[in-house]
């Protein structure tokens, strides 16, 4: 069975096209400033994508008519569990709409479900941001005004836990893991029994400081500066995302330069960047206190997880909980085809939007 699968970022477009769960086909599709340029909104992309997709496939000699399902990354849409899901009119009303805000994922499954109709192919997203499977207690702040929301990396967290859950000779579903995944966000989540019922908002100023993100930060000290007069609305917002973190502290948000700067000898740098695994360490031990301290496995991923001496920094704080095992990246391109195998499959059912 073969599928397209379409991943579509601020500045490219990954495509590829998969028979059963071998690759046969990758490309990354760069798109320059220029490009972007020209389009005020994300849903105004579409056209310009699709072309260059559907040109690459071409070029490529792949034959859409063959293809048994044609998979995009979800983007930003309203709550809902995790799993495949179909792609139907209420998902594409939603994602172009830009309902709970704009993401080049949100063209993932506008794409797919374009590509699909043409072909009378079936149409999926998997696992989006928004997978939201928090338990009632996890939703709660301290201040009714504020419910704590679930927007992490449920692509790859769950991917991940499958795959750890196999190492350990057990279904995800019967497991307890914690799952950290460091990327440019960084998400901690309390994987039970299938479910994700705890998990920091890595969006938007939760948990551990990342390259670009600011995590946690003194609620106070927060409130002053807002009324201070110093900073505007979207001075505050990009300091939480986009120039926090990593990037404020050190003028870098690119993990790899700031491991070549503490190798150097820098030890601001190595003080900054091993107090982000001492974050990270504390956000996987909080999980550890969800799951009653029953725990089969950290897992620890993303892109940042190649580096052998932060993962050590983080190991060294919190192999006392469990074992850890360490999946360096994240294959989402592998992780979409693998969801919309196991409908294709019948090893579960699409669910519905709606």
């Amino acid at each position: 069975m073969k599928q397209l699968v379409i991943n579509p970022g601020s500045t490219s477009t990954k495509i590829a096209v998969f028979e059963d769960d071998r690759i046969l086909f990758e490309k990354t599709l760069r798109h320059s400033v220029e490009d972007m340029s020209n389009y005020n909104h994300i849903i105004d992309e579409l056209d310009f994508r699709k072309r260059i997709i559907m040109k690459t496939l071409e070029d490529n000699h792949f034959e859409l008519e063959q293809l048994s399902a044609v998979v995009g990354r979800g983007g930003l849409l309203k709550p809902i569990p995790s799993g495949t899901y179909e792609i139907n009119e209420s998902m594409i009303k939603d994602l172009k709409e830009c309902a709970m805000g704009q993401h080049a994922s949100n063209l993932g499954g506008i794409l797919a479900y374009e590509i699909g109709k043409k072909y009378n192919i079936p149409t999926f997203i998997v696992d989006p941001v928004v997978v939201d499977e928090l338990q009632p207690i996890a939703r709660l702040t301290g201040h009714p005004r504020f419910e704590r929301m679930s927007i992490f990396h449920a692509l790859n967290q769950k991917a991940v836990g499958r795959k750890a859950a196999a190492a350990l000779g057990k279904n995800y579903n019967d497991c307890n893991l914690i799952i950290a995944h460091l990327g440019g966000g960084i998400s901690v989540g309390s994987h039970h029994n299938g479910r994700v019922i705890d998990v920091n908002n890595a969006l938007d100023g939760e948990g551990p400081y990342s390259p670009e993100r600011s995590g946690t930060l003194p609620v106070g000290d927060l409130v002053k500066l807002a009324f201070s007069g110093k900073a505007t609305l979207e001075e505050m917002k990009k300091m939480i995302k986009g120039n926090g973190g990593l990037i404020a502290y050190l003028g870098t948000n690119n993990a790899k330069v700031v491991g070549e700067m503490c190798k150097d000898g820098d030890e601001n740098a190595r003080l900054i960047y091993e107090g982000m695994a001492y974050q990270v360490a504390k956000e996987i031990s909080a999980n550890a206190a969800v799951l009653c301290g029953e725990v089969d496995a950290i897992v620890i991923t993303g892109g940042i997880a190649f580096d052998k001496q932060l993962v050590s920094w983080i190991e060294k704080r919190v192999s006392f909980i469990s074992k850890v095992i360490v999946y360096p990246g994240e294959d989402e391109l592998a992780a979409l085809a693998e969801g919309g195998l196991r409908i294709l499959r019948g090893e579960e059912e699409a669910k519905i939007y709606g």
